[in-house]
């Protein structure tokens, strides 16, 4: 009895105690449970993270990115140039100099060597409409500009070796660059309002979807960017004085030698100043001291370069540079010519012409024939330091752009330009030897800083004009913004040939092409006006060797051209072999669901009925297969 007894006690324990695995296994999943709840509470959403407040903080820093695109290009550009007519121009006088030709170079003809060096730098533009948009599209802009600052430090480079074959080339290889770059830089300024434009407004569909801009909705950003770029390149014309005033202003001769022989000054003179000193230096300059200027500027062009390369983000996403890249390098190089038909850029190329008459002509004209030949060389950096910050402060006037129309910065400009021209139409001198003339120095500073203020306004006026009317086109801005500094580059090879003209012919070419150039721009204004709409060539589609993963959308990456060929033949099978069987019934069924899902893009609709068609011949298969074999 007592045995069976035990024996029941210890049934009863083994039922109401449970083994000790089965308890380690209750633990086990406890443990389970208790690390997926704190996995799931780590990666789920977290109740102090800010989705919107995040978006908002990343396109800020996305804004700022633009803004500091816009600020280094142009102190990129402000750089290079700066460089390069610092050096140009003290490498001309230094030539000019016969005794500095002598005593370095006996056996050089120095002289010859800079009427080459200029033609280069004049003549060779004038065939960069052939070549600049292939350069830009291969490249891409960001790539072009520093592609160019690259070639301008060569230049600054073969001046350690002053010989034919590194000074010509050297300068013939700027003028290839001339218009790339300021195609690049036009191109690349809008491109930041664009994308400035895209970062401000972010929640908007059209942005999203990386449709085309609405028209006008980021001119506000072209004003202003397009207004600090000029603010900040027209400074070059300030820095570029420091090697004249630094290093060779001590050298030079006073008024009385160099202008000797100088008879009369102004509108009645023929070519830059007739009677001239051929002898400009009193002593000749080391020529350790000249390389260490040329360090100090090739340093400087490094700077540049590398602001370029570092600080200048792309222009374009990289999908976008493909697009632009493949829709051919002939229809690249038959797209600038094709826009000729446009009557925008028709009408606004006599402009284009007179914007680059106007500059040189202050470099060339005002500050020697009227500046030199009246106050003497040493007055020449004074004359083009005040011309630089003339222009680069009047060059805020363009933010009136935001408040009032747009011709009103283009034609303040040409009446201020008109206004001069026929002053110094009619002023001229004629020197006497040992009078002093300091007292013209106000009127002549005057003139200066009027001819800036109309600079400034032709300039920031016309690149913001052309970053408006082709503001959506975005695809074209590289073949605009040759077209116009192609025009400028052929009024460069003018200016290049009008030299020994006499002065009031040169004002006289200059006048036309400003009262035409209004003439042209008020046309052009007129038939905006009336909407009239432009002949735009057509940009052909982008044809895509490789797909990449942007134009897979809808397609398999991983089937070949074979098996979709045989997948395309099987469904074409398929949709005959079904459609001859299908009743009206279902032909009903399929409309309407083609139009719940209209929506699809055709080829998922195109491949959706294929697999309804499938299905019902399997079914149909089936259900045969069955009757045979009952």
């Amino acid at each position: 009895m007592e045995a069976i007894d035990g024996e029941e006690h210890a049934g009863d324990a083994d039922l109401l105690a449970p083994p000790g695995g089965g308890l380690n296994e209750l633990q086990q999943v406890g443990q389970e449970d208790n690390m997926q709840g704190q996995m799931e509470e780590f990666l789920g959403p977290h109740s102090e993270y800010n989705e919107e407040e995040e978006e908002r903080k990343y396109y800020r820093r996305k804004r700022l990115g633009v803004i500091k695109n816009v600020v280094a290009a142009s102190v990129g550009a402000m750089i290079v140039y700066s460089v390069y007519m610092g050096l140009l121009q003290m490498q001309l006088i230094l030539h000019y100099d016969m005794t500095y030709r002598e005593v370095k170079y006996s056996n050089l003809g120095l002289e010859d060597i800079d009427s080459k060096m200029l033609m280069g730098i004049n003549v060779t533009p004038i065939i960069g409409l052939l070549y600049t948009p292939v350069l830009i599209r291969f490249l891409g802009t960001k790539w072009m500009m520093f592609l160019a600052s690259g070639i301008y430090a060569l230049f600054v480079s073969t001046n350690y070796w002053e010989r034919y074959y590194t000074l010509v080339p050297s300068a013939v290889a700027i003028g290839v660059a001339i218009v790339p770059l300021w195609a690049s830089l036009g191109n690349y300024i809008t491109r930041m309002a664009q994308q400035y434009y895209e970062y401000v407004n972010y929640k908007e569909e059209h942005v999203q979807e990386q449709k085309k801009l609405p028209k006008g909705v980021c001119h506000r950003y072209i004003i202003i960017f397009q207004t600090i770029f000029h603010i900040i390149f027209h400074l070059s014309f300030v820095f570029a004085e420091f090697p004249m005033r630094l290093v060779l202003h001590d050298y030079l001769q006073d008024n009385k030698h160099v202008l000797w022989n100088v008879k009369y000054c102004g509108a009645v003179v023929s070519g830059l100043v007739p009677g001239f000193n051929t002898t400009v230096l009193r002593t000749l300059p080391r020529s350790m001291l000249l390389i260490e200027v040329e360090s100090v500027l090739m340093g400087f062009a490094f700077v540049a370069m590398i602001i370029f390369l570092v600080l200048c983000g792309a222009a374009y996403r990289p999908t976008e540079e493909i697009d632009l890249r493949s829709i051919g390098w002939g229809n690249i190089f038959q797209l600038p010519f094709k826009h000729m038909r446009d009557y925008r850029l028709r009408l606004l190329c006599p402009f284009f012409v007179y914007s680059g008459f106007e500059v040189l002509f202050a470099i060339s004209g005002i500050s020697l024939t009227y500046g030199v030949c009246i106050l003497g060389l040493k007055k020449l950096w004074l004359l083009i330091v005040v011309y630089g910050f003339s222009c680069s402060i009047f060059s805020s006037l363009s933010l009136c752009t935001l408040r009032l129309p747009r011709w009103v910065c283009l034609m303040s400009g040409a009446f201020v330009h008109f206004v001069l021209l026929v002053a110094l139409m009619v002023f001229s001198l004629q020197r006497k030897q040992g009078e002093s003339y300091e007292q013209y120095l106000g009127p002549l500073l005057v003139i200066i800083v009027l001819w800036g203020l109309g600079t400034a306004l032709n300039k920031t006026g016309l690149s913001t004009l052309l970053s408006m009317l082709y503001a959506e086109e975005k695809e074209r801005l590289d073949f605009v913004y040759t077209i116009y500094h192609w025009c400028q580059a052929i009024a460069i090879f003018i200016v290049y040939l009008w030299s020994h003209l006499p002065m009031r012919a040169k004002l006289s070419i200059l006048l036309v092409t400003l009262l035409l150039a209004c003439y042209c721009y008020w046309v052009m204004e007129r038939r905006l006006a009336k909407d009239m709409r432009p002949r735009l060539p057509r940009i052909p589609r982008p044809r895509h060797k490789v797909k990449g993963y942007r134009y897979l959308e809808e397609d398999n990456s991983d089937e070949s051209d074979s098996e979709r060929s045989e997948e395309d033949n099987e469904e074409n099978r398929d949709e005959e072999h079904v459609l001859e069987e299908m009743g009206a019934e279902d032909r009903e069924v399929r409309g309407q669901d083609g139009g719940a899902h209209g929506a699809d893009s055709p080829v998922a609709r195109r491949r959706g009925a294929a697999g309804h068609q499938r299905e019902d011949a399997n079914v149909k298969g089936g259900e045969r297969e069955e009757r045979e074999g009952g």
